[in-house]
């Protein structure tokens, strides 16, 4: 299977999420990609509409491979395995850490509104366009938990076997139509897979902003 673009994976995923309809769920982008994804399923199941601001740390030689993640509420998940196994010293991931906190924190100046909605009580589904090792959503998690939510539900369009498993080990439920035997990489089931710009990501957040930002 292979998706046209992130939107059309939202609807693909909102059509598998209909039980949740009934309890007015928060849908939370992780931008960028996160977000046409979580928009699609919120046009779909309903309910409201947020961002979680996530960082993956990338591999300094490889930034595609997460070796951890950060996020709101000073929230460090770290991938033990990756870091081992590629090397990865102390001074190497407390720089990558530094540089990505900055970049949450500008982030969260862009893409913010107002203050972020109340998870409390809430029926919490994270959306990301998927999941290669998992860090980034399990960051997510963790977060949300934080806000003691009623329930937290993972919805991704595509996720490798390993990261399936790392987050039904934390989230309540987690949704994903598509787990291929090997997963090359989360772009591979997407025929557009561009990176979004901030002004996409704002447009899709606050349609009627006449504020125009890029990266």
């Amino acid at each position: 299977m292979i998706y046209p673009d992130r939107a059309a994976a939202g609807r693909a995923l909102g059509g598998v999420l209909g039980h949740l309809r009934a309890a007015d769920p928060l849908v939370l982008g992780l931008p960028r990609g996160g977000v046409p994804v979580a928009v699609a399923v919120r046009d779909v199941i309903g309910g409201d509409l947020d961002v979680l601001l996530v960082r993956k740390l990338g591999v300094p030689w490889q930034p595609e491979l997460a070796m951890g993640a950060i996020g709101e509420d000073d929230v460090r998940v770290l991938n033990y395995d990756v870091v081992r196994h590629t090397g990865v010293t102390p001074d190497q991931l407390a720089d990558i850490e530094l540089v990505e906190r900055a970049e949450l924190e500008r982030r969260r100046g862009v893409l913010r509104a107002g203050p972020p909605i109340d998870l409390k009580d809430r029926t919490v589904v994270i959306v990301d366009d998927g999941m290669a090792t998992g860090a980034t959503v399990a960051a997510a998690c963790e977060i949300a938990g934080l806000h003691e939510p009623r329930r937290v539900v993972v919805a991704v369009p595509v996720s490798s076997v390993e990261a399936l498993h790392r987050i039904r080990e934390i989230a309540d439920e987690v949704v994903c139509p598509l787990v291929p035997r090997a997963l090359g990489g989360v772009g591979g089931a997407y025929r557009d897979f561009h990176q979004l710009t901030d002004a996409e990501v704002v447009k899709l957040l606050r349609p009627t902003a006449s504020r125009e930002t890029d990266q």
